[in-house]
């Protein structure tokens, strides 16, 4: 083809040169291209814990990909998150669906998330029957991990990574339950500090209150009650009314829905005369302190994300998402899960199932919760995230003066475990009673 015109014979050539970087740039040309790994984020998105699901992983995919992606053998994955709402605070059924779908629609072989514990259980069986991965970033009900010991080639796909299960976070708060008691004898000179139980109605909650009601006799407290409002309850007006009146010295609470915050804003409106404190997923939130018009000051909570150096990653995440999302990362913001399952696919080198899952229970992954192990398949409780002094141990935390500080580990033995003995985290703040408390009950005397 000869072209005469000068014009036209610009153009032609530069359409040529314009089709060959074309071409060049297009898969299978120059450099090789990147394959995409799905990861779903599965978990109640309108809510708290799926939103720090999503954004925690979001983190940490981001992180990966600038810094490579994931080696699969001699290939290389891009992450691509795919977000599902599972509904699971208000219905199973949509929680159950939605598992179905990230799977058969999204195409999704690992998943992570859930929050629920009777949602959970029903995702597992949806989990086992497609052969899927799925790690735990916010259920707690220790049956989820009991299951893989039952029936470990059925549920053997399940690892939870955080939070620690739920009989462990019962000890984990109670050290911090035990710091409030013994701050209350001290200041009163009480023997046996009055203890109201003030827990959600749920599944995952039910183990936790028989153990409850074992331990903090053995500790030196009497229960006075226990009460039990719906996780999405608007008004505890009436629980912490009877509580006052049953001559509680302490509140210990125990919730992961939103009640967290009407109780903590009703118990400084209402000037209950109690200290506060235990598991509240709402308590850990930046948005707590407006939630509650700062009625949350000294209440108590347990976590696993805050500004401690419980290991070199710690801050810069805990500053990292505050920062970018505008709240403190809570107990759910899963972003060690990311690399948890990174590292593993790596060193299976495939992205078969099976063989993920054997790379999953030799995990050793120093994160921003702590020093990441699984219980093996011995263990009561397999696939379950280690908890103790050099693993994972969460955090005490209190609110005080606006900011949630660090309240354990203290660096003391504490419940005659000496294992916790020399266990502190720089920044560590010292546990303060209300100030309302005090005035009451010495005027009481």
């Amino acid at each position: 083809m000869r072209v005469h015109d000068p014009a036209a014979k610009k153009y032609f050539l530069l359409s040529i040169v314009f089709l060959a970087l074309w071409l060049m740039a297009m898969p299978g040309n120059g450099e090789a291209q990147d394959k995409i790994l799905k990861i779903g984020i599965l978990g109640p998105m309108q809510f708290i814990a799926g939103e720090h699901q999503y954004w925690g992983a979001q983190l940490s995919a981001e992180e990966i990909n600038n810094a490579g992606g994931v080696r699969v053998g001699n290939e290389r994955y891009k992450i691509e998150l795919v977000q599902k709402d599972s509904n699971e605070l208000r219905s199973v059924v949509d929680a159950v669906s939605g598992m179905e779908k990230i799977i058969t629609q999204d195409k999704c072989k690992f998943i992570m998330g859930t929050f629920r514990t009777e949602a959970t259980l029903a995702q597992q069986e949806v989990m086992a029957d497609h052969k899927v991965i799925l790690i735990g970033i916010g259920s707690a009900h220790p049956k989820q991990t009991m299951r893989v010991a039952e029936n470990y080639d059925r549920y053997k796909y399940y690892f939870r990574v955080q939070p620690i299960n739920s009989a462990y976070q019962v000890a984990l708060v109670f050290h911090t339950i035990n710091k409030t008691a013994t701050a209350v004898r001290e200041a009163l000179g009480v023997a046996q500090p009055k203890v109201s139980l003030l827990i959600e109605k749920a599944a995952w909650t039910e183990p936790m209150i028989a153990i409850s009601k074992e331990k903090l006799p053995k500790m030196g407290m009497e229960i006075v009650g226990v009460w039990q409002p719906s996780p999405l309850a608007t008004d505890c007006t009436a629980e912490l009314s009877a509580i006052k009146s049953a001559g509680a010295h302490m509140i210990f609470s125990i919730s992961s829905g939103p009640v967290g915050a009407v109780y903590s804003r009703q118990w400084g409106e209402l000037q209950i005369p109690t200290t506060l404190g235990g598991i509240s997923v709402e308590a850990l939130q930046k948005s707590q302190w407006k939630a509650t018009g700062g009625m949350c000051e000294y209440e108590t909570a347990m976590g696993f994300h805050g500004l401690a150096a419980i290991t070199d990653k710690s801050i810069p995440f805990y500053n990292k998402f505050s920062e970018r999302f505008g709240q403190f990362p809570s107990f759910s913001a899963g972003n060690d899960a990311i690399y948890v399952l990174k590292e593993a696919i790596e060193r299976a080198g495939t992205l078969n199932t099976d063989s993920v899952v054997a790379a999953l229970e030799k995990t050793d992954y120093l994160g921003t919760i702590g020093r990441i192990t699984f219980h093996d398949r011995n263990h009561k409780s397999p696939h379950d995230v280690v908890w103790a002094p050099g693993y994972v141990t969460g955090l005490g935390l209190q609110w005080q003066e606006g900011k949630l500080a660090v309240i354990w580990p203290d660096g003391r033995a504490s419940l005659g475990e000496e294992r916790w003995k020399g266990v502190k985290y720089g920044g560590t703040a010292e546990y303060k009673l209300p100030p309302r408390f005090l005035k009451y009950w010495k005027d009481k005397k």
